[in-house]
C-alpha cells in the first residue's frame, strides 16, 4: 500500500550541473549532492552582466596574491646586505659588519635570493652549501637558512616564490639533498620537506646530576683560547660527525666565523663562550663549548651552565666531558639542547628521568 500523499512523488534524480564548468557541484551534507536547482540562484551569477561583467577567472584569484611587482632572484654581491634585512628584522637588528663578513665567506655568490619591491628587499632565503652524512657516506646538501618574509608582505606568496627559486637552483647543482632547522615547524612541509630527526633539551640540576656507576677519569680538560680551540676541537668534531647521519662537516671558516665565534648578541646575557678540551695522553678525545650565566638570590647562587655543543669520541671520554660540565662550581642547573634522542646521559645518570628531557624535531629534509 502506497501512503504517500498525492503530490508528493519523489522528483526523477537528476545530477546537477555547475554553471561555472571548471567546478562540479558541491556536495550536499544530508544527502551528498546539493539541490538540483541550487546552481541556478542569482547569486551564483557573474558579478555584473554583458559588457561590465568580470573576466572569468577574476573573482578565482589565487588567495594571496600580490597585486604589486615583486621580483625573485639571486642576490648581487652587492645586495647582500639588503637580502639579509628581512631575517634581521626578526632579531630585532640589521646585520652587522661581522655577519657581512661571516656570509661573505660561508655563502658563495648566488645562493642568496631575495624578494625585491621597488630595488628593497621584503624577503630572503640562503642557502649554506654543506657536506651531510647519510646512511653510507657524505652527500652534498644544501643547507637553507636566512629564510624570512617582513611582515609588511605577509600572505602574498612571497615565500612560495622564494623557495620554488631556491629549489630550482638546488637542482641545477645537483645537490641531492636540501635540509633545515625549521624555526616553525609548518612552514616547510608544504615545500616537500620532512621531518628527519629528532633532538632533545635538558635542564638538570647540578646536584641531581650523580652518576650510576664509579666513575674514575683518565683524562685532563684544559680551558683554551679561540685558537687554540681552532686546532683541537675541529678534529674531534669531524670523527664524530663523519659516522653520525644528520652532521655536517665544517670548514675552517665555519669554525672561525661561526661555532668558535663569540658575538655579543649570542650571549644573551650569559658569560663569554668557554671552551674546554678534554686530552688523553696528550691526545684531544672530547670538547665542550659553554656559556654560564650567574645569578644569586637570597646570597645562594641560581646560575646555570648553559652547554652549547659537547661531543666525545668514546664512551669514557662522554662521561669525562659531562662530568667536567656537571661539577663547574656556582651553578645550580646545567642546560643543553639539540641532543640525540640515545643520548648516553640516559645511561650515565643515577636518575636520568631529573633531565627533563624535552623531546622536539630537528633536521629536516627535502630530498
Amino acid at each position: 500500500m502506497d501512503e504517500r500523499r498525492p503530490g508528493r512523488g519523489r522528483a526523477p534524480h537528476r545530477r546537477s550541473v555547475a554553471l561555472d564548468r571548471r567546478f562540479g557541484s558541491a556536495r550536499d551534507p544530508r544527502r551528498g549532492r546539493r539541490h538540483p536547482h541550487r546552481e541556478r540562484r542569482r547569486r551564483h551569477r557573474p558579478l555584473r552582466e554583458r559588457r561590465l561583467r568580470a573576466a572569468a577567472d577574476a573573482r578565482l584569484r589565487p588567495a594571496g596574491e600580490d597585486r604589486l611587482t615583486i621580483e625573485v632572484r639571486a642576490c648581487r654581491p652587492e645586495e647582500v646586505a639588503r637580502g639579509l634585512r628581512p631575517i634581521f628584522h626578526f632579531f630585532g637588528s640589521t646585520p652587522s659588519e661581522d655577519a657581512l663578513t661571516m656570509f661573505d665567506r660561508l655563502m658563495p655568490p648566488g645562493r642568496l635570493h631575495a624578494a625585491f619591491e621597488d630595488g628593497d628587499a621584503v624577503g630572503g632565503a640562503g642557502v649554506f652549501p654543506l657536506e651531510l652524512t647519510v646512511p653510507g657516506g657524505r652527500v652534498h646538501a644544501a643547507g637553507v637558512t636566512v629564510v624570512g618574509v617582513l611582515p609588511s608582505h605577509r600572505r602574498r606568496g612571497i615565500l612560495r616564490e622564494l623557495m620554488r627559486a631556491q629549489l630550482d637552483d638546488v637542482h641545477e647543482r645537483a645537490e641531492p639533498v636540501a635540509c633545515l632547522w625549521a624555526s616553525e615547524a609548518t612552514i616547510y612541509g608544504r615545500f616537500g620537506y620532512g621531518m628527519a630527526s629528532l633532538a632533545g633539551e635538558i635542564d638538570l640540576a647540578r646536584d641531581r646530576s650523580l652518576y650510576a656507576q664509579p666513575f674514575e677519569p683518565r683524562g685532563r680538560v684544559r680551558l683554551v683560547d679561540h685558537d687554540e680551540a681552532l686546532e683541537l676541537v675541529p678534529p674531534v668534531h669531524e670523527r664524530v660527525a663523519r659516522e653520525t647521519p644528520g652532521m655536517a662537516a665544517r670548514s675552517r671558516d665555519w669554525w672561525e666565523l661561526r661555532a668558535l665565534a663569540d658575538p655579543e648578541w649570542r650571549r644573551r646575557g650569559g658569560g663569554e663562550m668557554v671552551r674546554a678540551v678534554l686530552e688523553v695522553d696528550g691526545e684531544p678525545e672530547a670538547y665542550a663549548l659553554y656559556r654560564l650565566h650567574p645569578a644569586f638570590e637570597h646570597f645562594a647562587s641560581v646560575g646555570r651552565t648553559n652547554v652549547i655543543e659537547a661531543l666525545a669520541v668514546s664512551a669514557q671520554a662522554t662521561a669525562e666531558i659531562w662530568r667536567f660540565l656537571f661539577d663547574v662550581d656556582w651553578m645550580s642547573r646545567i642546560e643543553a639542547h639539540l641532543l640525540p634522542v640515545d643520548h648516553p646521559l640516559f645511561f650515565l645518570l643515577a636518575e636520568p628521568r631529573l633531565m627533563r628531557f624535552t623531546l622536539t624535531d630537528a633536521l629536516w629534509v627535502r630530498v
